[in-house]
């Protein structure tokens, strides 16, 4: 107990490594000493903040897509819903799903214990998501999608910004792509989960297996939420299960990372930084290839039904579409290692977006089942590549926190209208080729990556001109922020100001 309470932090000094009272001298930046630490610190972060945030987001998706795989169980049968009715119990949520995003990742930013918001949203999510399986009307099943949106928000966003605040630009991709292969995994083991309820508890004491799915499904949720409240860390300032030397090499590395220390300044209230972000044409940029890309993988929301054009059972279909999903979530952290060793961001991005298109072709060309099949494991690589997305544009408007928060919420909001769009574009009626809805998502692809190049493109730009005047790199460093990364590393602003100069973008 007394090593405890010597190794770890109370609020009151965590609180003291925001101040400017001297900080413990730090290994050298480079030495053997420093790598060490660094080491260290990755490895205790890693054990403890992945694994949450890889499986609540195996959760998230679970609990979101639970629906299409109840469909197959009689949900629209037994609820009496029309096609456009099932289309707009899909987009339903994304009504408040995506608009919710922006102001909770603001909220997130500005408050002091993201573990206790985070695993308060995934209880809450829990929650709606068990309550779904007791609708029995169109309006019911409604309302519950449409409350689903608002807590389900706080996650995807906010894990991508927690991240942010705790890995440098070159170690985020990989992390990033080991909680986004929760979601590719999700869509696996939810197809597997969702055969064993639906294929063993139908009836069970009167009630529905596509009712047990969302009972089930859910509680599971709200239990892990509560453990999510202690597991997940804070920030690096006021992390409880750290130790003083350990959060202040947290900031410290953040701070050499981009030349500036991670914190806002006093005037970058929430506010301030989405009216930065909003004015930066490359968050723009951003929000509208986020949204092409997800429009153009809209087909995820209907995979299982896509799956069933193969011509097998219920249970046989939705064991068929978790193959997909696990050969996507192994590529997805390939191409994310790679991306974090070279920095770079646009092909490792675009390359799966055009293995999907390939996909469509194949679709859109035959009916033959293992044509088809292949097809599909074509479509679910274009998942790999969303996985760069928000770690792209977390790298590129690395600065303030707060317009980083604003940013990221942004274009993960916005681009997240592409599945409302999306719900309506895979009509039953189009099927069971679907031709008509592949060649809209065909276009949409084309676009995001033209978008995507024209992004490299000014990032290339920008890099240039900091080449060839490295003087030009400091015309936009925030000098309170340099001061500050000045103090972490115990280095005169000078030195800071020297390694400012090194900053460049990722493209």
């Amino acid at each position: 107990m007394e090593k405890e309470e010597t190794n770890t932090l109370s609020e009151k000094e965590a609180t003291s490594l925001t101040s400017n009272e001297p900080l413990s001298k730090l290994p050298a930046f480079g030495s053997p000493e420093r790598a060490a630490a660094e080491k260290s610190l990755r490895r205790k972060l890693d054990l403890r903040l992945m694994p949450t945030l890889f499986f609540i987001i195996i959760l998230n998706y679970i609990d979101r897509n639970a629906v299409t795989s109840a469909r197959l169980q009689g949900l629209q049968t037994d609820l009496n819903l029309t096609d456009v009715q099932w289309a707009s119990v899909i987009a339903i949520m994304y009504v408040t799903f995506c608009p919710a995003q922006i102001p909770s990742n603001m909220i997130l930013n500005k408050i002091s214990r993201p573990s206790l918001y985070i695993g308060t949203c995934t209880v809450l999510w829990g929650m709606v998501s068990s309550l779904t399986g007791i609708t029995k009307s169109f309006p019911g099943i409604l309302l519950a999608r449409l409350f689903l949106g608002l807590p389900e928000a706080a996650f995807y966003p906010g894990s991508m910004f927690l991240l942010s605040r705790w890995y440098t630009k070159k170690e985020l991709a990989f992390r990033m792509a080991l909680i986004y292969s929760g979601t590719l995994i999700s869509n696996a083991f939810g197809s597997l989960m969702a055969a064993g309820i639906l294929a063993g508890m139908d009836g069970a004491r009167g009630i529905r297996a596509w009712r047990w799915l969302f009972f089930i499904e859910g509680a599971v949720t709200i239990c892990f939420g509560f453990n999510a409240m202690w597991l997940l860390p804070d920030y690096p300032h006021n992390t409880r299960w750290l130790s003083k030397d350990e959060l202040h090499l947290a900031q410290a590395r953040l701070a050499d990372d981009a030349g500036e220390a991670d914190q806002d300044d006093a005037g970058d209230s929430p506010l301030a930084g989405l009216t930065m972000a909003l004015k930066d044409p490359k968050v723009l940029l951003f929000m509208l290839m986020t949204l092409c890309s997800i429009l153009g993988c809209s087909f995820n929301q209907f995979f299982p039904t896509l799956t069933k054009t193969l011509g097998y059972n219920t249970t046989i279909t939705l064991i068929l579409a978790a193959p997909p999903w696990i050969f996507a979530a192994i590529i997805c952290c390939a191409n994310a290692w790679h991306a974090d060793r070279t920095g770079e961001r646009f092909f490792h991005f675009s390359f799966w977006l055009w293995c999907v298109l390939i996909g469509f072709i194949i679709a859109m060309s035959t009916m033959v089942m293992a044509a088809r099949y292949i097809s599909l494991f074509l479509m679910a690589l274009g998942y790999v590549g969303a996985t760069i997305n928000l770690v792209w544009v977390a790298n590129v408007i690395a600065r303030p926190p707060a317009k980083r928060a604003a940013a990221i919420a942004l274009c993960n909001g916005f681009g997240n209208m592409g599945f409302v769009a999306g719900s309506y574009i895979w009509q039953s009626s189009w099927g069971p080729e679907y031709r008509k809805s592949m060649g809209i998502c065909f276009a949409s692809i084309v676009t995001c990556t033209t978008v995507a190049f024209v992004i490299r493109q000014l990032l290339n730009r920008e890099n240039k001109k900091l080449d060839a005047d490295e003087l030009a790199a400091l015309g936009s460093a925030n000098r309170a922020r340099v001061e500050e990364a000045a103090r972490l590393e115990g280095i005169t602003l000078e030195q800071a100001m020297e390694r400012r100069k090194g900053f460049r973008y990722l493209s």
